[in-house]
């Protein structure tokens, strides 16, 4: 049975056009799909992220066991709020989510999860959690939103108060914070600057309708996956998923192999595969001829065979863009089959926009 947040009724008094997503009704636009693009890239935009999934992990034992089951190394948090980005491993360097983890105190972390993987998350982490002193809490009472965007973070300030302004103002890029009831995080799937926002269910439509009031304008999972594609981040089940390794899905940075000492989930796998030469990589791709590029197709080099695994025509460059899984030693450009034809494309750094301009030239 499909799943609802608590602003649903807001989404469709805006006029959304609600679809499963995850098991979820979820707005894929309010109208148009590339208005909402534009929106966010130009000026500020509001998503209903609350289908994600918060755990607050609290105990003695929170940091050994988060050690344990990331390829990140949360002890690089020392400060509270600060977060870090991470895989989560199977014992086969597979990725079986990815997620966020912020740091709240020695004994205090909050993760966030897709929803996709709720279940396997939830099951794996009670799994593992058997020989650690630690207490897992699902935060269903909590609803999230992401205002993104230029404008963003102006805007969200402009309805707080002059004190709680000057916290939020001084918060770093990945950096949360307790404000006015709230969690306020310097986070964000967009490429562009604003705030994820925890708080309360019953305190959500509320504060959506003063973002709303105030000019943000809402914004749905389509354009969401647009700007995140060209802001280079991948989409777990496309780009990433758990036959998949983080050294072939750009995932790369987020390993901390030091201290070697560190035992973590999937950590002998990966190493295996790194030691015996990763034979593929994630890169990025720019179509050259006319067509519009789609996660499955395959892409012909002098290398080798690969995929793409996210693919869409971008708005802000008008061109069709994508992310894919390739020979290690592809070079500069390949070919991609297209309904029986095979179209140039180059290989780019796979981030074509950041902070609304375009990165293909750099």
């Amino acid at each position: 049975m499909s799943q609802r947040t608590v602003l649903y009724d807001h989404h469709v008094a805006a006029g959304a056009k609600i679809v499963d997503f995850a098991g979820w009704e979820m707005p894929i636009h309010y109208g148009s799909q590339v208005q909402e693009h534009h929106q966010v890239r130009n000026a500020a935009g509001v998503f209903d992220v609350s289908h994600m999934v918060v755990v607050d992990i609290r105990g003695e034992g929170a940091q050994a066991f988060l050690q344990y089951i990331l390829a990140n190394d949360v002890a690089k948090l020392k400060v509270s709020g600060k977060a870090l980005y991470s895989a989560m491993l199977n014992p086969e360097g597979g990725v079986i989510d990815d997620l966020i983890v912020y740091y709240l105190g020695e004994q205090f972390y909050r993760l966030v999860v897709n929803a996709g993987t709720r279940e396997k998350d939830l099951a794996w982490l009670d799994k593992q959690k058997t020989d650690y002193a630690i207490d897992l809490k699902v935060r269903d009472d909590l609803s999230i939103l992401a205002v993104q965007g230029p404008q963003a973070i102006a805007t969200v300030q402009s309805l707080l108060s002059e004190s709680d302004r000057k916290t939020i103002d001084s918060l770093g890029v990945f950096f949360g914070v307790d404000v006015a009831g709230m969690f306020v995080a310097r986070t964000g799937y967009t490429g562009e600057s604003g705030y994820e926002i925890m708080m309360p269910n019953d305190r959500v439509g509320a504060f959506w309708d003063r973002l709303l009031a105030a000019g943000v304008l809402p914004v749905g999972l389509g354009a969401r996956d647009t700007l995140r594609l060209e802001a280079g981040m991948n989409l777990y089940g496309s780009d990433m998923d758990e036959t998949t390794s983080p050294l072939t899905s750009g995932l790369n940075w987020t390993i901390a192999w030091e201290p070697a000492e560190r035992d973590f989930i999937g950590r002998v796998a990966i190493q295996s595969e790194q030691d015996a030469g990763v034979k593929q990589k994630l890169v990025g791709l720019v179509l050259l001829d006319k067509g519009v590029l789609r996660g499955h197709q395959k892409i012909y080099c002098d290398a080798g065979i690969g995929e793409i695994t996210s693919g869409t025509f971008s708005p802000t460059l008008g061109k069709s863009i994508a992310l894919a899984r390739v020979p290690h030693d592809i070079g500069g450009h390949c070919e991609v089959e297209i309904r029986g034809k095979r179209l140039a494309a180059q290989v780019v750094k796979p981030v074509f926009v950041r902070n609304g301009k375009s990165m293909l030239e750099s």
